[in-house]
């Protein structure tokens, strides 16, 4: 029997006469199975702000190293420029020639202006996809702070309402949660 369905039979124990007895003998029960549920969301939260700063490491890295790639393309462009310019300017056919291969050689190879604009591309097509991610992971997070706050709330007020509502809040956090991670809508 794995950890969640331990749990949930945990939870859902349910005695089979209506809930009698004295306030602090439901509080008892409620404080029980809550404490384990209390935990199972703080999990889901720190999973949750675990993957939400791993998005926020990708959208800045993923700027940052797409910028320096840009720069050194754009470097390469006026370095180009300049000798196809050069090439056009002078009367010596042999500079000449060699001006245009030169310029000629910052489009190819590892570090040619193609490979560095298929990077760059890359990188910024990775940063915007964990840029649509972040919001729903944020969703997510608030979503279950709500549901430890209204499962929290339950113990107080001794109230199965807000125990059970307490679940519909963290439901809506996983949704948020799955949503942010693989995008479905």
């Amino acid at each position: 029997m794995s950890i969640v369905e331990t749990a949930l039979s945990f939870i859902n124990r349910k005695e089979k006469t209506p809930q009698t007895g004295s306030r602090s003998e439901r509080e008892a029960k409620i404080k029980d199975k809550a404490g384990l549920v209390i935990n199972i969301f703080a999990l889901l939260l720190a999973v949750n702000a675990y993957i939400g700063g791993t998005l926020s490491s990708t959208v800045m890295n993923n700027t940052i190293k797409a910028n320096d790639i840009w720069n050194f393309y754009q470097a390469k462009s006026i370095k180009q420029t300049q000798y196809e310019l050069a090439a056009q300017q002078t009367n010596d056919l042999v500079q000449s020639k060699k001006w245009i291969e030169k310029a000629a050689s910052y489009e190819e190879g590892e570090e040619g202006k193609k490979v560095l604009f298929e990077k760059a591309k890359k990188l910024e097509l990775d940063r915007d996809e964990a840029k649509k991610k972040s919001p729903w992971i944020s969703y997510a997070s608030t979503a279950y702070q709500l549901s430890i706050v209204v499962l929290s709330a339950s113990i107080l007020s001794v109230s199965m309402y807000l125990f059970w509502g307490s679940f519909a809040v963290a439901g809506i956090g996983l949704l948020f949660m799955i949503q942010g991670l693989f995008l479905i809508i």
